[in-house]
């Protein structure tokens, strides 16, 4: 490595803002002084196959008046923590240099040949020095082909001093100007107008490796969360899609299990009350998700305008909830703690902390496939409560299965985790179908809707006894359903 090369770990904390509260930050005062103005252009190369970006990688040259610095960026983290190696250099021109320095050549070998522009991000940054915190200020957009998106942020990068500074940081700003968890790097904007237009965002498989510890597991897998819901959160916002809505609260749901998953460690008593927001907020949008689930079943009958009203009202409290002071702490509070929590040095723990994250994630899986085993007993003689309780055993054993999939990598593990979920996965569906059937009542009677002449046919007469009897034979398949952790 050369002396005008650096590789190094960086530690930031990614903010989005409006644009109007970028220009009430800017002059709230807060970071004190005047800012350091940068115009800044930068061009992200890839090949036409997107090679680089596959590998989780990024190659951009940023110039800054005649200055430019090439940049490769590696393993964005999954949330607003943004934790990566970088490998920085100054270049001549706006050709990248390719050399053995980074990982590039041995990934892309003969591809190398292909690499060329892909997007480009116009930028003006404003930048501060607060106690050892680079404040960076964006505003900007990004273009890709005929295709442009505006770009409103704060990252704060720790360069002395305590991470979690960021934080304490990062609250005095939110009291300035409204601001939420950013979890997308500009690369990844840059990438997402390259494709199709994204309309709801599910979940992405959990990076974990053999090595990894049971605390360093826990983190990933939070984090993942965190970066489902957040990539969800606008779409909700700006389009009511009813997939996005319901994948955020997908996202809350199995933040949640990861909680309930990793109980043994989290015991500084933090879990708790954040379990308990968490599920207020799934709560705040969980009308919205039942009315969609409604029109879907309801069809072309007289009550589809009525259940249309209400649809919107449900989004306008969604609405309200995402965007909630509650809401917005929430999510800086948890990426904290999940960060630098005190859990993670607390003595009585340590053994499991440190537990290969595949022997705990054998523990995990035993117990909550026992607890679906044990629930879902004469599951066509069980009441809708106790049919319930079945079901969301078996989405927490769902999750389970999805956050260690990483750790069962062979091939004879892979085909029995491939008909273990498939298994489970039609399980939960069919409960699933007889829980919404269950709740329609009680839906339809908050709505006002009881007395339709429609919302008998959607009511029906109890469980459809088809219904339970493929559920109870879909169970039966789940408990001989060969285990793929042992």
């Amino acid at each position: 490595m050369t002396s005008d090369e650096t590789n190094e770990i960086e530690v930031e904390l990614k903010l989005e803002l409006s644009p109007e509260g970028a220009d009430v930050l800017e002059a709230s005062g807060l970071f004190g002084g005047a800012a350091e103005r940068v115009r800044q252009y930068a061009t992200y190369f890839d090949t036409p196959n997107h090679d680089l970006a596959r590998a989780g990688l990024s190659l951009r040259i940023r110039r800054n008046g005649e200055r430019r610095v090439q940049t490769v960026k590696a393993g964005a983290a999954a949330a607003g923590m943004f934790i990566r190696p970088e490998w920085e250099r100054e270049v001549a021109d706006d050709q990248p240099i390719i050399d053995h320095s980074t990982p590039i050549p041995a990934l892309l070998g003969e591809k190398i040949g292909a690499i060329a522009p892909v997007f480009t991000v116009e930028n003006e940054r404003r930048i501060w020095n607060v106690e050892g915190i680079e404040v960076a200020l964006d505003q900007g957009r990004i273009i890709a082909g005929d295709r442009e998106s505006m770009l409103q942020e704060v990252e704060l990068e720790r360069k002395s001093g305590d991470p979690a500074g960021l934080f304490a940081l990062a609250r005095q700003i939110d009291a300035a100007a409204p601001v939420h968890l950013g979890v997308l790097s500009k690369a990844e904007r840059g990438y997402r107008l390259l494709g199709p237009v994204v309309s709801r965002a599910k979940a992405e498989p959990v990076v974990l490796d053999r090595a990894m510890t049971a605390a360093a597991a826990c983190q990933a897998i939070a984090n993942a969360c965190l970066r489902h819901f957040r990539l969800n959160v606008p779409l909700v916002l700006d389009s009511r899609d009813a997939g996005a809505l319901h994948q955020a609260r997908v996202a809350l749901r199995r933040l949640r299990s990861a909680l309930a998953i990793h109980r043994d460690m989290l015991i500084d008593g933090r879990s708790a009350p954040f379990n308990d927001d968490l599920r207020w907020l799934a709560g705040e949008l969980g009308m919205a998700r039942d009315i969609d689930v409604l029109i879907e079943r309801a069809g072309e009958g007289t009550i589809q305008a009525r259940l249309q009203f209400a649809r919107k009202e449900a989004y306008d409290n969604a609405a309200a909830a995402l965007q909630s002071d509650r809401a917005r702490i929430l999510l800086l509070d948890v990426v904290e703690w999940i960060s630098f929590g005190q859990w993670l040095s607390l003595k009585q723990t340590v053994d499991i902390r440190e537990m290969p994250a595949r022997d705990f994630a054998e523990g995990a899986l035993q117990r909550f496939r026992r607890k679906v085993k044990k629930s879902g007993r004469h599951l066509e003689q069980l009441d809708d409560e106790a049919r319930h309780s079945v079901r969301k055993a078996a989405k927490k054993l769902r999750y389970a299965t999805e956050f260690f999939a990483g750790l069962y990598d062979q091939k004879r593990e892979k085909r029995r985790h491939k008909r273990f979920v498939s298994a489970l996965e039609t399980l939960q569906d069919r409960l699933g179908v007889l829980n919404d059937h269950a709740g329609t009542p009680e839906l339809l009677g908050r709505l006002g809707l009881a007395g339709e002449p429609d919302a008998a046919a959607l009511v029906g007469k109890g469980p459809d006894p088809r219904l339970l009897e493929a559920a109870a034979e879909d169970y039966e398949a789940l408990v001989d359903a060969k285990r793929f952790w042992r």
